[in-house]
């Protein structure tokens, strides 16, 4: 045991020996590499798929190296550069998400053209929410934020009208011609209702210990995924209120509760700096806990 603690600290010192500030920030940069890579695919099927891969590309190299089995290890080595094309095939989705966000990020716009969302407004959605709550009518409202909803505003039935509780229990009031799909709010109007969303394939409500979240759930996340909007979801099933940006949900939420995370998000305080909307694009899953945290820090999520 003593000796393996000397060769141990022999190899410590003669690595430390040999660095300079150029392998530091090599090593940075290689870790800041892997580090956005699982960012990205945190909480979604390809993390599962990495894990799967990278596991069998232990199993391979290990029996690769065994010299008993030189037919397989020659299988192996002919067979392993075709992973360069299949990777790429198998995270498709993930690799066109990511390329997205790169997108988006590389297109900063000021905070100012941010679509202005009154109190009364917010008020609007909060009340309608707890009302249908209450009747567990079910119902899918899309609040837009920086990117453009155009492409699903073009699904639904065109509303252009001002915002209030009255006008979203009417749209999703059960069995009328604009109860299915999704109601989409830009600024102080709604633009659209029964819009198709895109459904969430990221298996995210798989994990969920509850098995009441259907259709609408799935479509929450789908919006998320592709683009910065946060949707409010009551569900038909349950009654209960959740709201989801970025791929993530919150659920269980009260009217107060609703009325701190959507003002979090549609808050005119101080603007963010270019690189915190850079990272906020890049990442917006953690944009509402830094503004949870620097407007309502007793606001649990």
């Amino acid at each position: 045991m003593l000796a393996l603690i000397n060769d141990l600290v022999a190899n410590l010192i003669f690595i430390f020996d040999r660095l300079t500030w150029l392998s530091v920030i090599d090593l940075a940069l290689v870790t800041l590499v892997f580090f956005v890579i699982l960012l990205l695919v945190r909480d979604t099927q390809a993390m599962a798929l990495l894990r799967g891969v990278l596991l069998l590309f232990v199993l391979v190299t290990l029996l690769s190296t065994v010299e008993v089995l030189p037919a397989f290890s020659t299988l192996m080595n002919a067979t392993l550069p075709a992973l360069i094309v299949v990777i790429p095939v198998i995270f498709a989705p993930e690799i066109r998400r990511a390329l997205e966000r790169l997108g988006r990020a590389s297109t900063l716009r000021p905070a100012e053209s941010a679509p202005v969302r009154t109190q009364d407004t917010i008020d609007a959605v909060v009340s309608a929410c707890s009302r249908l709550s209450s009747r567990q009518h079910g119902a899918l409202i899309i609040l837009q934020r920086f990117d453009s909803l155009d492409q699903y505003i073009q699904t639904g039935v065109p509303m252009d009208a001002r915002v209030t509780p009255e006008l979203i229990l009417q749209v999703f009031y059960p069995n009328t011609p604009l109860h299915d799909g999704a109601a989409i709010i830009s600024g102080t109007r709604l633009v659209a209702a029964a819009a198709v969303m895109p459904l969430s394939s990221s298996g995210v409500l798989a994990k969920s210990p509850e098995r009441q979240m259907g259709l609408r759930h799935r479509a929450a996340l789908g919006i998320s995924e592709v683009s910065d909007a946060v949707a409010v979801v009551v569900s038909e099933e349950t009654g209960g209120i959740s709201v989801v940006h970025a791929g993530r949900m919150i659920r269980r939420l009260d009217s107060e509760r609703l009325e701190n995370v959507l003002r979090a998000f549609f808050h005119p305080g101080k603007p963010p700096s270019r690189l915190a909307r850079l990272f906020g694009r890049l990442f917006p899953g953690r944009e509402l806990a830094r503004r949870n945290r620097h407007d309502y820090p007793s606001l649990v999520t």
